[in-house]
């Protein structure tokens, strides 16, 4: 019998839409005329999902007791009795209840599977065996109900159904997912935007990564081994030399420019074990392939392209990264083709990059700028003509002479005196004209072996050969210098352009702009002395160095050769560099210092403006009420001295209030608010909190669950925070809803929840609320200093915790303080399933 086919859709939390998918799906298969039955579903009272299970065909629950409560499940006998074509089965990883049959759900759906029938069922990636305790972490409950990743892996189709956080929130805002009673709690717990988010990607990458072992176990059974790009694979290729950093970092940016890209790493050892790498840099780069998120490989070969290769095919990678060494054509020549060109010939389909790197290039030293050539190139050439001139010789005379024409003759030592001035320059090119014109004229000019010359025409070939010769010397030269000056150039304005990207990326600058010019100009040792920071060197430094001045304080420090009149051009450009990134330091250094005094002068600014309103209000209040009670001229009732003094006694309370809190501005911004955490309850700070925020009972609502666990918090801090949030939330967050004052223990912090429904605030404006001296809108002065969002927030600081803004579904504003708190005990709170939430 033929085996059903199991396709799974899979959702990152409740209410993502999977049981509604499903059941859309059932009715499109109906309609195609296949036999679908619902075998069972879980509407959790949701009315558009209960609207689609009507028209079609539903298999009745069996009804059981457990433990003295009525419950119903699935079936199984029923629809195996049914037997249709088509199973839509909801919530695959529900553990069954009662005596006899099987334990969990996805046992009964591969019975299903094994009778033939086909099945369509649901799942929540928490339920997941593999992730329980990433989901534990991320969401602070303890997962009951799990399927086996075996089980999972085995369906013929995985489905995501997806929808973004914030998609989710609103749809549980606006009661299409649990009634308006549970909504609050569900999102300061379960549904919180970090908690979605988290589990979202948590559901993509599973998925991803079920999509390339499906894909790898494709290309197995079908024998495929060429490469798929189905992802960027990048691999590179380490030898355990000192490039290996250089070419990880180049690797992982490729990767990270193709969006998702992975990365590995990969060194060839030799089969008779013995290590050719350094061990410590190899162990250092294994562990900056895994800081990179990488993974690191070895394996063993004798031909190192063909195993870099072969292995990069069985990974599937799409790029290769390999360092590039610069030989020259002779070491080429007596070595054969490098690594390098060996994995170009090798890699087919596959990308490779070939990075050049210090460790190979040993360094970028300018070349001779055009003039005279080195003592080397010279002494070879005048070698060249003294042993070219008489090997040239014999040969000719070996060859037959039919006639006494010397045109062969004139032609070769011409070729020879063209060689030399090539190889060794002018002086050389004119030794070698002027001994092969006394080689010609003794040789083979009649009278042979002397220097007579018997005819005049024999005469003038001879000096015309010696005038061309040099010429041809002259010319030759001159396009060498010309070549030689052209290459230092292009080497100059390579070495500007480093220099200048090492400025503009601005990542140690200083250093990097020293080792450059130790490499260009071949030095021992370069150092930088600055007396107002500090010193840079590179190499090993001498004595006697050549000190040029840089700026007007700095000095640059050469150690080494004395360098040519040719290369202070080029060394005055990257001084010039220098000297505009010290300057550039010193800019910063000094916008650094007076960042402080300019905040300063704007936060007194900002308090005087506020002070000539805000301090002048209360002021004004409580001396015109006192004034009035010293008055002798008028007589006042009991009844009106008692109002006047209760004027006064509240305005010398509000001004009381105001200063207390720019002292505790003043103190915070100083680092010296004085904290004084204890262990203490929640319930304990929360009551005399809302005593002094004097809020009836119809002002707020409360949403505190009995049984938080204990906290570590500052009880007077604590106590303020809520007076300012509380008066905030009633005084800007007026909307349909009075607000809502929430607590809640998640992943071992307690969070506060302050929820209004009123207009919001824009998300670009959410920061500045919390700067002191900034009000909402900031249109008026009337209420307040615009301290209490800032100075709540130092104060959660100061604590260890947080206070942060959120969107309320369906508009409005939440502020949540958070506060380190004992954890969850594991298994204490069951996880929220698809109707249900803490």
């Amino acid at each position: 019998m033929r085996r059903g086919t199991l396709r799974v859709l899979l959702g990152a939390a409740p209410g993502v839409g999977k049981t509604y998918a499903m059941l859309q799906e059932g009715h499109q298969l109906l309609s195609e005329g296949k036999d679908v039955v619902l075998a069972l579903v879980e509407t959790h009272e949701r009315e558009p999902t209960a609207a689609l299970v009507s028209g079609l065909e539903l298999i009745p629950r069996k009804h059981l007791t457990h433990r003295g409560v009525q419950l119903s499940d699935m079936d199984l006998a029923s629809v195996l009795v049914r037997a249709p074509q088509i199973a839509l089965v909801d919530e695959l990883a529900h553990s069954n209840v009662g005596s006899g049959g099987n334990a969990k759900r996805w046992q009964d759906v591969d019975e299903l599977l094994t009778a033939g029938i086909d099945v369509i069922s649901t799942l929540n990636v928490q339920h997941i065996e593999s992730l329980a305790d990433v989901v534990q972490e991320i969401t602070g409950v303890a997962q009951r109900e799990m399927i086996p990743d075996a089980v999972l892996r085995a369906a013929d189709a995985i489905e995501l159904i997806d929808l973004t956080p914030q998609g989710l929130r609103e749809r549980l805002g606006e009661g299409l997912i649990y009634p308006p009673g549970r909504i609050d709690a569900a999102l300061s717990n379960y549904f919180r935007l970090g908690n979605l988010t988290a589990l979202r990607e948590l559901a993509l990458l599973w998925l991803a990564d079920e999509v390339d072992s499906a894909l790898e176990k494709y290309r197995a059974e079908h024998g495929i081994s060429t490469r798929w790009e189905t992802r960027e694979r990048v691999m590179v290729a380490l030898t355990g030399g000192e490039e290996g950093e250089t070419l990880l970092r180049r690797g992982a940016r490729i990767a990270a420019r193709s969006g998702g890209g992975e990365l590995s790493a990969v060194h060839v050892a030799a089969p008779n074990g013995l290590l050719e790498a350094h061990p410590k840099l190899l162990a250092d780069q294994w562990l900056l392939v895994e800081r990179l998120g990488g993974s690191f490989h070895q394996v063993i070969g004798e031909d190192i392209p063909a195993a870099l290769v072969e292995f990069a095919r069985a990974e599937n990678a799409t790029q290769l990264v390999v360092g590039a060494s610069r030989r020259s054509k002779l070491a080429a020549a007596l070595s054969g083709p490098g690594i390098g060109a060996g994995i170009v010939r090798l890699s087919g389909d596959i990308d490779v990059h070939m990075v050049n790197h210090a460790a190979a290039a040993g360094g970028h030293r300018l070349p001779r700028a055009g003039g005279a050539l080195s003592v080397h190139r010279t002494l070879t050439g005048f070698i060249l003509a003294l042993l070219g001139g008489p090997l040239l010789t014999w040969f000719l005379h070996t060859l037959p002479n039919s006639d006494d024409s010397i045109t062969v003759d004139v032609l070769a030592y011409q070729m020879l005196v063209v060689i030399v001035a090539l190889v060794g320059g002018l002086f050389p090119a004119v030794f070698a004209a002027l001994l092969s014109g006394l080689s010609l004229d003794f040789f083979f000019i009649e009278p042979l072996y002397t220097i007579t010359i018997a005819e005049p025409t024999h005469l003038v070939v001879l000096v015309l050969y010696i005038l061309i010769a040099g010429l041809v010397s002259v010319v030759v030269d001159q396009a060498a210098r010309r070549h030689r000056t052209a290459t230092r150039a292009v080497a100059e304005s390579a070495l500007l352009a480093t220099v200048s990207g090492s400025v503009l990326r601005g990542t140690d600058a200083l250093s990097a702009l020293i080792d450059q010019t130790r490499e260009a100009f071949g030095l021992t040792g370069v150092r930088l002395v600055d007396p107002a920071g500090e010193n840079y060197q590179a190499g090993v430094l001498s004595r006697d160095p050549v000190s040029l001045p840089v700026g007007e304080k700095a000095r640059l420090e050469l150690y080494g050769r004395e360098l040519a009149v040719s290369d202070r051009r080029a060394l005055g450009a990257i001084i010039s560099q220098l000297e505009a990134v010290l300057d550039f330091r010193a800019v910063s250094a000094t916008a650094d210092e007076l960042g402080p005094l300019a905040r300063a002068d704007k936060l007194r600014s900002a308090l005087l403006q506020a002070l000539g309103h805000d301090l002048r209000r209360p002021l004004t209040a409580a001396t015109t009420a006192l004034s009035a009670l010293g008055s002798t001229e008028v007589s006042y009732s009991p009844a009106d001295r008692t109002e006047l003094l209760e004027t006064a006694t509240e305005s010398v309370h509000s001004l009381s209030l105001l200063v207390t809190d720019l002292l505790d501005v003043s103190r915070l911004q100083a680092g010296m608010l004085g904290v004084h955490m204890v262990t203490t309850g929640v319930e304990d700070m929360l009551l005399p909190a809302l005593e002094e925020a004097g809020l009836g009972p119809d002002a707020l609502e409360l949403e505190i669950p009995v049984g938080l666990a204990m906290v570590q918090a500052d009880p007077v801090l604590f106590q303020r925070i809520v007076v300012n949030l509380l008066l905030n939330a009633v005084r800007h967050g007026a909307g349909s809803r009075t607000p809502i004052l929430a607590a809640s223990q998640f992943g071992g912090r307690t969070e506060i929840r302050v929820i209004d429904f009123g207009p919001g605030i824009p998300a670009e404006l959410r920061e500045s609320v919390f700067v002191p001296f900034q009000r909402r809108g900031d249109t008026d002065n009337l209420t307040g200093l615009g301290l209490g969002l800032a100075l709540s927030r130092g104060f959660a600081e100061a604590m260890g915790g947080s206070l942060l803004p959120e969107d309320t579904p369906g508009g409005g504003l939440t502020i949540v303080l958070s506060l380190p708190g004992s954890a969850v005990e594991p298994g204490s709170v069951a996880e929220p399933r698809e109707g249900e939430t803490r």
